[in-house]
């Protein structure tokens, strides 16, 4: 018996596109480096694929599976590929379909897991599955409730992770109060150990009271039967024979479990990942697996994926130098890998010092506008930062540039009502569409009823974010047009169905604002790496060693996100005028330009490639305080506060560059086209005559 495949979208899925196709499976391998190309040949387990960022890890094992497909050595639906996000295993279905592989199975674990334990439910237990809890607060507060424990929405959601973690990591409520003793992990939301421990069977007793399970009771109760139930492990082990995990040092102790059951004892497994992007301890994620797989799995091969095609020398150095300083590079039973870079020599990194949190949102959203007009689009922009509070006065700073952006994690893609009504509509026009119309042509007049216009609205906000949303469909109609012509509407709602089981959404132009969690397995053209200050990077909740080195690997992770632009800067206070009481990161030691190079690996702290846009101290005092004179009489006219017009650094910088034309003046974080539009002649005109002696000095 062979597990069925419900995922919609199926059509679009087994569609291939036959001029792309490889003709052999040697032309599969033709497109790899060596390194690759050794991934792709190892089609029997165990292997271990260490890959560092931006290496192709992706292209290695999709060209893997392909390969073992077309030399007969796997058939399509034995293998089992999972990974961590619906986004991942959506582009790892992409891939494999451009390659002309179907049938091969690419799911999220939890995704693979609910199907099966669906399939044999009514075998096994009987019945329907129960329903599954999309959030665990009502459940959490009922619990506490009972237990006449005082909590706020804040609590409700901290021991809502820690119910989660307990869940991932196997502890039970019996085990919770010593485990936590064992590896010293705080309290949450500042109840006891024991408290929480009770909290745990509280929580177990109302899911079973309402009948409903939680996301980790999938995996274990998949775990379980799979154990217990020799004819369902029989079953699912005849189907599934060769099995691929995608970042594997994010597994944890419940995937790793389910995981050991599909095997059954068998070593067909390929492991990918890479220990220095370990960013989800916190939620019970592990490297621990793929730092001992060799161990585990003596005859394993462990191949090494190095060559870095995503980033520049100049990004890709920071990155090395990151994890080299103070002995970083190694990390458990394995040395972090080394990245070389293979693109060619890019524009430095710049790293900038703000005087507060406004004038660090003003001087990114300034620096993005010009990166806009130069013609990088916004969707390959971000800014990536610590926390998700930290996005509201970058929102309000690219709103008043005039740059569209859109939040990462807030309100899915396919959630959106304006896409919602959209699909509909094309789903209703698939019957009525003309055959000789172009399919990109009927996109747009079906949507133009929904009020979209080839031209965005002048207005901000909503209207602007339903014209993207609807443009990031008729983009994504372009796209597939263009890859082959005979596409329909019925191909496009495919194409669209599958998308949405997977929350893969189409790109919407914008510059994403996303938390440094959030980023991971994305890049884009130009990075900002914004709020590089102690306590917010590392976190001020950091308090051990290991919580302080997950916090440098998050670092290390944003930097890797950059393709080409990286940005890193701080403010030296919160509110403008404030005391300027903060200091830049720890972990940039020896690598903010200017400084000594201390213990880091040679290069680190050099100038090559890297530059700083931060004062040096050298600035005229004279002409300074003439900027600031003129700065007070601006602010007076206008009826705002000084550092509206410019900030001190930015005047403390014009006062050290002197510029004399207006590229000049721009080249200089925080002088964007509005500034120089408002102020720029007034500027260069008190430069000058400063220069020239003709001002009263």
């Amino acid at each position: 018996m062979s597990v069925p495949d419900p995922a919609p979208g199926h059509r679009a899925a087994t569609r291939t596109l036959l001029t792309d196709i490889p003709r052999s499976a040697e032309a599969i391998l033709d497109a790899l480096d060596p390194d690759q190309r050794e991934v792709a040949e190892a089609l029997t387990g165990p292997v271990c694929v260490l890959a560092g960022a931006g290496t192709g890890k992706t292209r290695a094992i999709t060209h893997r599976i392909a390969y073992g497909v077309r030399t007969g050595v796997y058939s399509p639906t034995s293998v089992l590929a999972v990974t961590f996000t619906a986004r991942a295993a959506g582009e790892m279905r992409t891939r494999l379909r451009d390659l002309g592989v179907a049938g091969v199975q690419a799911r999220t674990f939890h995704a693979a897991a609910l199907r099966q334990l669906s399939f044999f439910w009514p075998q096994v237990v009987g019945g329907a599955p129960p329903r599954i809890l999309e959030h665990k607060a009502q459940i959490i507060a009922e619990a506490a409730r009972r237990l006449a424990l005082s909590v706020d929405r804040v609590a409700v959601r901290d021991l809502s992770s820690e119910v989660e973690w307990a869940k991932v990591s196997l502890v039970t409520a019996e085990d919770y109060e010593r485990a936590c003793t064992a590896i010293a992990r705080p309290s949450p939301a500042g109840y006891d150990h024991r408290t929480v421990a009770r909290l745990l069977t509280a929580y177990e007793e109302v899911k079973t009271e309402r009948s409903v399970i939680d996301f980790e009771d999938v995996l274990l109760m998949l775990g379980d039967m799979l154990a217990s139930q020799h004819t369902v492990a029989e079953t699912v082990r005849r189907q599934y024979r060769h099995f691929v995990v995608d970042e594997y040092q994010d597994v944890s102790p419940l995937q790793q479990f389910v995981l050991d059951q599909w095997l059954g004892g068998r070593e067909e497994l390929c492991v990918v990942g890479d220990p220095s992007q370990t960013i989800y301890s916190f939620t019970g994620a592990t490297p621990h697996h793929l730092l001992t797989f060799k161990k585990s799995h003596p005859t394993a091969q462990v191949v090494r994926l190095v060559r870095d095609y995503r980033s520049t020398p100049q990004v890709v150095e920071l990155a090395n130098n990151l994890l080299a300083t103070k002995g970083v590079r190694r990390s458990g039973a394995h040395p972090a890998l080394e990245l070389v870079a293979q693109r060619p020599a890019g524009p430095p990194v710049t790293f900038t010092a703000y005087d507060d949190d406004e004038a660090e949102a003003a001087g990114i959203a300034s620096r993005i506008s010009r990166l806009v007009a130069a013609g990088t689009p916004a969707s390959e922009i971000a800014v990536l930062y610590r926390t998700n509070s930290q996005s509201e006065g970058f929102e309000q700073a690219l709103a008043d540039a005039g740059v569209s952006y859109l939040v990462r994690g807030g309100d899915r893609f396919f959630s959106r009502r304006e896409v919602r009504d959209a699909i509909v509509l094309l789903r209703g026009g698939v019957r009525s569409a003309e055959p000789d119309v172009p399919m990109t042509e009927t996109v747009r007049d079906i949507l133009s009823s929904a009020g979209w216009s080839s031209e965005p609205p002048a207005a901000r906000g909503a209207a602007r974010e339903r014209w993207d949303s609807m443009q990031a469909l008729v983009g994504l109609a372009d796209d597939l047009a263009a890859k082959e012509q005979a596409t329909t509407l019925a191909d496009l709602v495919a194409e669209l169905g599958e998308r949405a089981a997977a929350q893969h959404a189409p790109t919407v132009e914008g510059v994403t604002l996303a938390s440094l969690h959030a980023a991971k397995g994305l890049e884009w053209d130009a990075v900002f790496l914004a709020g590089m200050s102690e306590g917010l990077m590392p976190i001020s909740l950091a308090e051990t060693d290991e919580a302080v080195a997950e916090e440098r690997r998050l670092l290390y992770v944003g930097i890797t996100r950059a393709r080409e632009h990286l940005d890193l800067s701080f403010a030296r206070s919160r509110n403008p005028g404030g005391r300027a009481t903060r200091k830049r990161t720890r972990f940039l030691d020896g690598l903010w330009p200017g400084e000594a190079p201390g213990r880091a690996r040679k290069g680190a702290g050099s100038t090559g490639g890297v530059t700083t846009l931060k004062v040096s101290g050298n600035y005229d005092e004279l002409l300074y305080e003439a900027l600031r004179e003129w700065r007070a009489a601006e602010a007076k006219v206008i009826d705002r506060p000084a550092f509206v017009v410019f900030s001190n650094a930015i005047l403390q910088v014009i006062a050290e560059v002197r510029p004399t034309t207006v590229p000049e003046l721009a080249r200089i974080d925080g002088v964007g086209p509005s500034k120089i539009d408002a102020y720029g002649s007034s500027v260069l005109d008190l430069v000058k005559s400063y220069v020239d002696g003709t001002l009263d000095k």
